[in-house]
């Protein structure tokens, strides 16, 4: 929740940015981060989503994740890369992911004391008396009685149905409930420039364009990013995934620049060193995004994090009936009360918002949109999984994150098994359960929403660097 005063500095340092901006019109125009108009498949255009987030979302973002329940994400960092044989990991300490003592775990989330209980034995509800129940147990010798009884390896098989059938609606490949998952706290690691970089980094996003990118059949390239002129040969879902993956990507890149490491000698020097300094590197937002550096497609690259945040901004308002519902549970009742308040909060304001992206558009009935969204979903999971093959742990932390809270966005979009707009579960013929999500899809959904929103804020202080030159 906020008060008064917070946001009327959030609208004052507003002002003062577009005083800048107005000042230095000429110096803008030359801006290549100085997007406008319209969001390639969407309704509604930049400066819109600008204003929306940077001064409604942002701020409650950013109060929001500093709660204990978006604080400690469970995650696997040691399973092994399922694609190759990789060796290259990072020995820097700015790469190393330090997991969380049981005792600083906040007790509710070690156990499962938050999900719902399935009573075992009798139900209060039952009617029958037990004389009714002996006189049922008398037939027995007189017609075929239902046996409940099932075996060990029979018990073991239907377990292994049911977590088929859960990853049919999962765009990802969920680790927390792995013997080696671990909480970690996001707060004591930052996702930031780490100096991890190389060809095993090059590879990590070779392999996610060149062999899980859907990309035009008529040209074939070395180039692992499409041009964008060339975009229009895919069809609209085939672009849809191709904007979310390069949004992430450039998303991610704009953190590693807003969060550089600035030393004196400006090299490796001060990684490692806990008086090191992080903060904005301007040259560095240059080299990976101007036209000069990216053969003309850092602009679109930078237009591709708007689609992405559209994407999961539309996830969450969809979503919103069910998260409302949500405890939120660590433990601590006065933190959950003021996490619950808080996510009210938030998705209020982000279902006011009045152009969000149209899922309805994709996969429409047919036999070939049905293959096509096999395809997708089939595509997403290996992407899920290559970043298990990321050698800094922190990069791997952030990226397995990420792309996890993209899967959930995709599943809530796509599963078939939820109407956000009139707040109903539904079922079809091919989805038989009620929707539901684990609190690390929650957490991961939620925090790879505020990385994006941190990215377009991020963009905006880089704009008025720029502008400032």
């Amino acid at each position: 929740m906020f008060t008064n005063s917070v946001i009327k500095l959030l609208v004052v340092v507003l002002v003062l940015r577009q005083c800048v901006a107005y000042f230095n019109v000429d110096k803008q125009e030359e801006c290549f981060c100085q997007l406008s108009g319209n969001i390639d498949e969407c309704t509604c255009n930049i400066d819109t989503v600008d204003h929306f987030n940077n001064i409604k979302v942002y701020p409650r973002l950013k109060s929001l994740l500093l709660k204990d329940y978006f604080r400690f994400y469970k995650v696997n960092l040691k399973r092994p890369c399922p694609f190759w044989v990789d060796d290259s990991k990072c020995a820097m300490r700015d790469c190393h992911v330090k997991p969380c003592p049981p005792e600083e775990i906040p007790e509710g989330l070690k156990g499962n004391s938050h999900q719902k209980v399935v009573p075992v034995g009798p139900h209060p509800s039952d009617k029958y008396s037990k004389q009714q129940n002996e006189g049922c147990a008398a037939h027995h010798n007189e017609l075929d009685y239902l046996n409940k009884t099932i075996s060990e390896k029979l018990q073991k098989d239907m377990q292994l149905w049911e977590a088929y059938d859960d990853a049919l609606d999962n765009f990802c490949d969920i680790d927390n409930n792995d013997e080696n998952a671990e909480y970690v706290d996001l707060l004591l690691n930052p996702e930031r420039y780490t100096g991890y970089s190389g060809e095993s980094a090059r590879r990590i996003w070779k392999s996610i364009y060149l062999e899980n990118c859907f990309r035009p059949k008529k040209s074939f390239s070395f180039n692992p990013y499409i041009q964008s002129n060339k975009l229009n040969e895919l069809c609209l879902e085939e672009r849809v995934f191709y904007r979310s993956i390069s949004g992430l990507h450039a998303s991610i890149n704009v953190h590693l620049c807003s969060n550089y490491l600035l030393s004196k000698n400006n090299g490796f020097g001060g990684l490692g060193k806990p008086e090191a300094k992080w903060g904005p590197n301007l040259e560095e937002f240059q080299k990976r995004f101007s036209p000069e550096n990216t053969n003309g497609e850092g602009p679109n690259w930078l237009r591709n994090l708007y689609f992405i945040y559209l994407v999961e901004l539309r996830a969450l308002a969809k979503a919103a009936p069910y998260l409302e519902k949500e405890g939120y549970y660590t433990g601590d009742e006065q933190n959950d009360w003021d996490t619950r308040m808080a996510m009210k909060d938030l998705l209020k304001v982000i279902k006011l918002f009045p152009d969000h992206f149209d899922e309805t558009t994709m996969f429409r009935n047919s036999e070939q949109a049905r293959k096509l969204k096999y395809e997708f979903k089939q595509h997403f999971r290996n992407i899920t999984r290559i970043m298990d093959c990321v050698g800094c742990d922190k990069c791997r932390l952030w990226g397995k994150l990420q792309t996890q809270g993209l899967g959930t966005a995709l599943k809530i979009l796509f599963s078939g098994q939820f109407d956000g707009v009139e707040g109903k579960r539904t079922l079809d013929a091919h989805n038989k359960k009620e929707f539901q999500l684990q609190r690390n899809e929650i957490v991961s959904l939620v925090n790879a929403f505020g990385r994006l929103s941190n990215s377009l804020y991020k963009i905006d202080d880089f704009r008025q660097m720029l502008s400032m030159r």
